[in-house]
């Protein structure tokens, strides 16, 4: 359940990539910006079918080999459960929930029949053509479902979306707290897509019913931001001071090594948000950092809620995120006073846990580990840095026959393998990686950067090599 659960979450990161690009086309083009409405029509048409966007992206995350087909079974699947459920009841709207069931349903059900064979009278639709028609089949029977028994759910997810907003102050906290804790699970995503694109409503001056923080932070609803404000200190402030302290703290003769390593990944945590290799650093080194880690973040999001502070993001909490959206924000500056305070608060309490607890963040590992590190053997460069890293996390994850899956998400390779005990996790680290985690006796993770995708790419091309 959890490895399926972890399966949805990276799954829904594809629809959540283009958001990006959707925040920038809607920014670009409004009013205050450079006032090109056919940009910022463009950019709102990505908000308005996030739905189908989740039917399309989750089907082919949980298909098991990315193939078309499951998107395009997501997308009929989709179309055929919102139009069934309308003629039932018009006031049912599953929103972006419709588009992650029909996702899990359509993936699984490529899974299931891609590859059926069929008489040789209806031979032409067997196999991946497959896929859309049963997918529609069993929509239509979900839709009949739902037509009568989503109300009540309908109801109780509008419930739980209005306590967490009218919680004030415990709400959001909350969410900071449990988001920075989900993320060894990486379920993390599941909450993120309830909070900022099924919880709350606004209606829009065209009449449109927006949903979501997130979504009504770009539809400009004065209400929303409060569950995004919070990341911009710790993202762009508190972690990059707390790699500044796992800088300091490292052995004099490894700390150009390790600045070198760190401050890479706290630039990129400032400009773009992205946290994760930064927090994999520390996360299994001590939990009770880490839980520190997930309570200040959950306090920034109290602190950025009493000033009433309203911001958000297309992507994550990163500097680009932050300017590029300020004409929509409220009191945006504020959270440049209190990063600076957190970065102070990360800053030391890092280095006092560090050197208190002994604890081995980069360049501080034992003097044989760095032996390892300097003599390990080494594979025959290509002069491609990602095959070469890909050859060398193969050889430490117990060879080709040792790795029965590869996939990826934003950060991390997501392993299948078919026994964890002929990994070695120092090799791992010692040619590039951030940091491991053991989900399982058969799920493995690798936590490599946000170039994990070269890097599972070659490592598929090479596993399928003779």
């Amino acid at each position: 359940m959890m490895s399926f659960l972890q399966k949805i979450g990276k799954s829904l990161m594809l629809p959540i990539a283009v958001l990006p690009a959707a925040a920038l086309l809607l920014r670009l083009g409004q009013p205050d910006m450079f006032d090109i409405p056919f940009i910022a029509n463009s950019g709102d048409a990505i908000f308005a079918n996030l739905a189908l966007l989740f039917a399309i992206g989750v089907a082919i995350g949980i298909s098991k080999d990315g193939n078309g087909a499951a998107g395009l079974a997501g997308a009929i699947g989709y179309l055929v459960l919102t139009n069934g459920i309308e003629a039932i009841n018009e006031s049912i709207d599953m929103g972006v929930l419709g588009g992650i069931i029909t996702g899990v349903i359509a993936g699984l059900l490529y899974n299931r029949f891609h590859n059926i064979k069929l008489p040789e009278w209806l031979g032409f639709f067997g196999g991946r053509r497959f896929v859309p028609i049963i997918t529609a089949t069993t929509m239509v029977l979900l839709a009949g479902i739902f037509g009568f028994v989503w109300p009540p759910i309908q109801e109780g997810i509008h419930a739980i979306g209005q306590w967490m907003i009218s919680a004030g102050a415990v709400g959001v906290g909350a969410f900071g707290f449990l988001n920075r804790l989900l993320i060894p699970l990486g379920l993390h995503h599941v909450l993120n897509t309830l909070v900022w694109f099924e919880f709350g409503e606004f209606t829009n001056a065209a009449g449109d019913v927006v949903r979501g923080d997130l979504s009504r932070f770009f539809a400009k609803d004065p209400s929303a931001g409060i569950f995004m404000a919070g990341f911009f200190p710790v993202m762009m402030f508190g972690l990059p001071a707390a790699g500044l302290a796992m800088i300091v703290t490292a052995k004099k003769h490894r700390r150009k090594a390790v600045t070198g390593l760190i401050g890479g990944v706290a630039f990129t945590a400032f400009l773009t948000g992205i946290t994760e290799p930064i927090e994999f650093m520390f996360m299994f080194l001590s939990p009770l950092l880490y839980v520190i880690h997930a309570v200040l973040t959950g306090s920034s999001f109290v602190v950025a809620y009493l000033l009433d502070i309203h911001h958000g993001f297309g992507f994550s909490a990163g500097a680009i995120d932050f300017f590029l959206n300020l004409g929509i924000a409220q009191r945006p500056w504020l959270l440049f006073g209190i990063g600076i305070l957190y970065g102070l608060i990360y800053f030391f309490v890092f280095v006092g846990l560090i050197k208190v607890l002994n604890l081995k963040t980069p360049g501080r590992e034992d003097e044989e580990e760095e032996e390892y590190e300097e003599t390990t053997e080494s594979i025959r460069g290509t002069g491609d840095k990602y095959e070469d890293m890909a050859n060398q996390f193969i050889r430490a994850l117990g060879g080709k026959e040792n790795i029965s899956h590869i996939d990826n998400c934003a950060t991390r390779l997501r392993l299948t393998v078919e026994d964890t005990g002929k990994i070695n996790e120092k090799s791992l680290k010692a040619n590039g990686a951030k940091g491991t985690m053991k989900i399982s006796e058969k799920n493995y993770q690798v936590i490599v950067g946000t170039n994990v995708e070269f890097v599972a790419d070659a490592m598929k091309r090479n596993v399928k090599s003779d």
